[in-house]
C-alpha cells in the first residue's frame, strides 16, 4: 500500500522584527506516493514556507491545520522522527558542515533512518555509482559536507542523498535556482532515477517552468499569498511560462 502525504487547512506564521507574521493562511494539499506535485508562484507567496513546515523548521509555527503522513500528525514529530518516517528536505541553500565527511555523514543518516548500518562493501559500491550517476568526482566523498562545494555541486550533493537515503516523499525547496543547463539535467534526472526506484513522491517548489522539462509534474499548484490559488496539470505550468503570475497578483 503506498503512503500518503495529506496537508489539510494549514496555517503558518515566521516570527519577524515587527512580530508574528501569518505566511500560509490555509493550504490544503494530498500528494501520494509515485506522484510529483509542482508547487509554483511568486516571491513571498510561501512556497519555502511549507517546504520548511513539513520539514520542522523552529522558526516557522504551525497555528492551525495537520500535516498527515499516512494518517499520523507530523507536527507531533520531532526533525530527526520526520526524516526517519519517509520525509526528505532538499534546501534552497544547502548547508556546509565542516569536520564532517560526505561519506561519514551519508552512512550515519542512512543507519539512522534504516535502524542498522550498512554492509560497508555494498554501501561504498551505491554511494559510488550514486556519484557516477551525478558527475560527481570520487573525492567529493571524502571532503567535509557542502564546504568549499559551488552551488551547483551543493545541489548535486543533496540529490545523492536523496537518492541514497531513500525516502517516501521528498520536498525539493528550489533545487533549480542557480544551476546552469548541464547540471538542472544530472539533477533531474538523479530525481527520476529515485522516484523510478523507490515510487518516491515529490514536492516541488519552483518559480520557474524549465525544470519541469525534465521532472514532469502530475499536478501544479499555484501559490498566492499564503494560498493555493488555482491548481492543474502540466498544461498550468504551460500557461505559467506564456502569463506569468499577472492574473493573480492583480486579483490578490
Amino acid at each position: 500500500m503506498s503512503s500518503v502525504l495529506e496537508i489539510k487547512d494549514l496555517h503558518v506564521s515566521v516570527e519577524t522584527d515587527q512580530g508574528a507574521k501569518a505566511i500560509l493562511k490555509g493550504v490544503d494539499l494530498t500528494i501520494k506516493q509515485g506522484e510529483t506535485h509542482a508547487i509554483m508562484g511568486p516571491n513571498g507567496s510561501g512556497k519555502s514556507t511549507l517546504a520548511y513546515a513539513i520539514a520542522g523548521h523552529p522558526r516557522y509555527e504551525v497555528t492551525s491545520g495537520s500535516i498527515l503522513l499516512d494518517g499520523e500528525e507530523v507536527l507531533e514529530m520531532e526533525v530527526d522522527e520526520r526524516a526517519q518516517a519517509g520525509i526528505f528536505l532538499a534546501m534552497q541553500y544547502p548547508v556546509e558542515i565542516p569536520g564532517v565527511t560526505n561519506a561519514n555523514f551519508l552512512r550515519t543518516a542512512k543507519t539512522a533512518i534504516d535502524g542498522e548500518a550498512p554492509a560497508i562493501r555494498t554501501w561504498m559500491k551505491d554511494v559510488k555509482e550514486a556519484m557516477k550517476h551525478l558527475r560527481m568526482d570520487e573525492s567529493f566523498a571524502s571532503r567535509n559536507v557542502n564546504e568549499g562545494f559551488s552551488g551547483g555541486e551543493k545541489k548535486r550533493n543533496e540529490i545523492l542523498q536523496l537518492e541514497l537515503l531513500q525516502p517516501k516523499f521528498a520536498v525539493l525547496d528550489e533545487t533549480d535556482s542557480g544551476l546552469d543547463v548541464d547540471a538542472l539535467k544530472v539533477v533531474s534526472e538523479g530525481v527520476n532515477r529515485a522516484k523510478e526506484s523507490t515510487g518516491l513522491g515529490v514536492l516541488l517548489i519552483t518559480h520557474y517552468t524549465r525544470i519541469l522539462r525534465y521532472i514532469k509534474p502530475d499536478f501544479v499548484h499555484v501559490f498566492v499569498d499564503g494560498r493555493v490559488a488555482e491548481e492543474g496539470g502540466r498544461e498550468l505550468a504551460d500557461r505559467l511560462e506564456e502569463e506569468g503570475y499577472d492574473r493573480f497578483l492583480v486579483g490578490a
